[in-house]
């Protein structure tokens, strides 16, 4: 059963759900038979990349929060990561538009290594404060899950795979996701955000036990967790 997941790299609950779902399909009785594909949404595609910046720092002037208002609130998503086991350092993550890691990305899935690719982007940007929009720190990244050099650097010196970013885009719109992370199991069955780890565990168990079932409509659960939304609410 297909699992297909839309987040986006500088997203903090994006990381935030990944843990839970993973939670959730380890304690899963079938878990050999769960399929996780990660899809590309993003929050803010005109973002323009300043490495001299703090995420901290951005939020605190979009928003016209001082900085330690800025500090208390992503104190909150902080702690949140924590319980995790994730060690957020938003006062170091660099500001960065996300597309060229999209498209990174989408190489790593071509070799089955998606998920890989997925925890280094997230990781460098929330724990090691790293550009996830600089060549070099995409290219070390990508070396370290054992991506030819050469395809990395023929993949973010070109607009290749820029396609398959656009089209997880428009794809995300057809379904209504207007926030991520957003789950999707089976396209029978939606969780939207960083639910409770309930929701988790009982939406993949219903999935599960309609997996053979078609269903045409998509079933989302009740509530709505921590996510970022498109029109920057959130974060």
């Amino acid at each position: 059963m297909k699992i297909e997941i839309w987040s986006d790299v500088a997203c903090p609950f994006c990381y935030i759900g990944k843990r839970k779902i993973e939670n959730a399909i380890a304690k899963f009785p079938h878990k050999d038979k769960i399929e996780v594909e990660w899809k590309s949404f993003m929050l803010n595609p005109d973002q323009v990349t300043q490495p001299n910046k703090s995420s901290e720092e951005y939020l605190s002037e979009v928003k016209g929060w001082s900085l330690e208002q800025t500090r208390e609130i992503t104190a909150n998503v902080t702690n949140m990561a924590s319980e995790l086991g994730l060690d957020y350092h938003l006062d170091k993550s660099v500001v960065a538009n996300t597309k060229k890691a999209h498209r990174v990305l989408h190489l790593a899935k071509t070799v089955g290594k998606g998920d890989e690719m997925k925890e280094s982007l997230l990781k460098a940007y929330f724990t090691d404060g790293l550009n996830i929009d600089d060549d070099a720190v995409l290219l070390g990244l990508g070396k370290e899950i054992c991506l030819s050099e050469n395809t990395i650097q023929e993949v973010i010196s070109s607009n290749k795979f820029e396609n398959e970013v656009d089209q997880d885009i428009y794809e995300s719109r057809t379904i209504g996701v207007k926030g991520v992370p957003f789950f999707v199991l089976d396209r029978k069955f939606g969780i939207s955000g960083a639910q409770p780890d309930e929701v988790f565990d009982q939406t993949l168990e219903k999935a599960w036990n309609e997996f053979s079932k078609s269903n045409s409509g998509l079933e989302i659960s009740s509530g709505t967790g921590e996510s970022c939304d498109v029109n920057d609410k959130n974060c």
